[in-house]
């Protein structure tokens, strides 16, 4: 077993090596002077089982060309297999047409993966399950639930508090959580009219006097999760924190976090935090590397990965 790292998010990958007491096979992974994207393996990798960690967080579309020039260059090399490990995988918003001459996005980024050559995709909570199916390779989508509800569990023993979907979409992934932690369930309900821009209209369940925990897959722009940090607020809730797997944080996410009524905001090292977001005194940090570990080391030895889930 092999593992090679792109440049999206060396520290975890580092750290992942280390928890499978292995080292990163040595690559160049470097840009020339016009930005084209240059991949050289090191070492020989011939009929070795190679995972190629990279997530594709920004900039969304330098870190997914690495990606597909890695998993080239392996194949080229007589691998006798290569795993895309994508933390984050990104365009997973864009899995439906949602509007008349609209692209699937998410579609043709599985499609690149597969015809550069992945034999497997690893990837940690999808922002949709469908996307599994854009795949014609195996693809073992991990869940941060056991990471997040052990938190949940330890920070939260001593209050009152009630799990919160910020939308109607992510009710199962709040619901399965609520299951883990034996917690109620509250619900947001939005509006949204454009990418990025929601507004909160109603909130479903007992939130009063509890403190509200938010359960969400990717924080973004944080606009919606402010919003509805401050609904929460409004209907009475002690205190609101949110858990979060992909902290992609854009534009004035951290900015928006900082002077909303959120008392915490908690994501995974999926992507690497910005200097920003390290700084942030409401942003905290949970690690997924075991979890990606033990993914990655049942993978080679052909193990159950769901059980991990059990």
């Amino acid at each position: 077993m092999r593992l090679l790292a792109g440049n999206s998010n060396e520290q975890f990958a580092s750290a992942v090596a280390d928890e499978l007491g292995l080292r990163l096979t040595a690559a160049d992974v470097r840009r020339f002077s016009d930005g084209e994207v240059f991949v050289e393996v090191r070492e020989n990798v011939r009929g070795q089982d190679v995972f190629v960690l990279q997530s594709t967080s920004p900039p969304a579309n330098d870190h997914i060309m690495e990606l597909l020039v890695c998993i080239d260059a392996l194949r080229r090399a007589s691998a006798a297999s290569v795993t895309a490990v994508i933390p984050y995988f990104g365009y997973a918003r864009q899995d439906r047409k949602a509007a008349p001459r609209a692209p699937i996005s998410a579609k043709l980024v599985a499609n690149l993966i597969t015809t550069a050559g992945a034999s497997r995709v690893l990837t940690i909570d999808l922002h949709a399950n469908q996307i599994q199916g854009f795949f014609d390779i195996p693809v073992d989508n991990l869940y941060a639930a056991p990471v997040i509800a052990a938190d949940i569990r330890e920070r939260f023993q001593n209050d009152s508090y009630v799990l919160v979907s910020p939308d109607v979409g992510g009710v199962a992934r709040a619901r399965y959580l609520a299951a883990r932690v034996d917690s109620s369930l509250a619900i947001v309900d939005k509006r949204r009219d454009r990418e990025n821009v929601s507004e909160v209209v109603n909130i479903i369940g007992e939130v009063r006097g509890r403190v509200c925990i938010i359960v969400d897959d990717i924080v973004d722009t944080a606009g919606t999760l402010c919003n509805a940090a401050q609904a929460l607020t409004t209907a009475g809730a002690s205190r609101v924190a949110c858990y979060a797997t992909h902290g992609v944080l854009s534009g004035p996410a951290v900015e928006r976090i900082n002077g909303s009524t959120l008392d915490m905001l908690l994501v995974t090292d999926s992507i690497p935090a910005r200097a920003e977001v390290a700084n942030s005194p409401k942003i905290q940090t949970l690690s997924v590397v075991p979890l990606v570990a033990e993914a990655i080391r049942r993978i080679s030895d052909h193990r159950s990965v769901s059980n991990l889930f059990d």
